[in-house]
């Protein structure tokens, strides 16, 4: 007969599976009934915004079964209601297609993000599922502490530094695949500033704007909230952004 976990190391294990599908990033796993996390709740909105209407509640349960089945039945794939890695990128290919393109003018969103009181970050409705992604992950981590190397060896970590926490949030939205310092930030992406995301670095700091929001560890270090509402000089500060945000 198999010994049983102690309870308390039983409890450990779960928070750290728990903690580290929170932090998966999207299509770098299969997903099915059962899975939870961001990487749910972004498939969920591409389905959505791709014409299969699914509520994004971040819960692989059998209403998503549902739609993706009706995703592979529509796409001629073997269903069997299970978004493999390659069906969720083909779902977040179709979801952009099937979305208009945004007017290169103006530059910024019409509507920007806003804090609540208690300093959480709240995305505009017209923001793209990405964005809201970035925004939803970094609401998870704006009051950890800041450490030193913090999210370069592992997604969830106990603290982040400033290209940490920058790199935590762009992975859970699924578009960074491995941790950059500051320096790799410098390269990364398209040049200038983003409609939606604006990425601000040198060889020595890294910080985001968010839909008009300043996501930063020197704003953590003076209010214990990275994000903020105050913008910085980007003075010394090279300018990237995700393609197409």
């Amino acid at each position: 007969m198999p010994r049983k976990l102690p309870l308390a190391l039983a409890a450990v294990l779960s928070l750290t599976i728990t903690a580290d599908a929170a932090a998966a990033g999207y299509a770098t796993r299969t997903l099915q009934v059962g899975s939870n996390g961001s990487d749910v709740r972004l498939l969920q909105r591409y389905l959505d915004r791709a014409g299969y209407d699914t509520t994004a509640d971040g819960a692989f349960g059998p209403a998503t079964r549902r739609s993706v089945m009706a995703f592979e039945r529509s796409e001629e794939r073997r269903v069997n209601g299970r978004a493999s890695r390659a069906e969720q990128r083909t779902v977040r290919a179709r979801a952009t297609a099937s979305t208009p393109p945004e007017p290169t003018t103006p530059t910024a969103p019409t509507e920007k993000a806003y804090l609540t009181s208690s300093g959480v970050a709240v995305a505009p409705d017209s923001a793209p599922v990405e964005v809201k992604a970035i925004i939803e992950a970094g609401n998870a981590i704006a009051t950890k502490p800041y450490k030193y190397g913090g999210g370069h060896a592992r997604w969830n970590d106990t603290g982040y530094d400033c290209s940490g926490s920058v790199s935590y949030v762009l992975h859970a939205a699924g578009l960074l695949s491995r941790a950059l310092d500051s320096t790799g930030f410098m390269s990364w992406g398209e040049r200038g500033r983003g409609q939606w995301v604006t990425i601000r670095t040198n060889p020595s700091h890294a910080y985001m704007i968010v839909a008009g929001l300043r996501f930063d560890t020197s704003a953590r270090s003076r209010t214990g909230n990275r994000w903020s509402e105050q913008m910085r000089s980007a003075s010394g500060f090279r300018g990237r952004h995700p393609e197409g945000l």
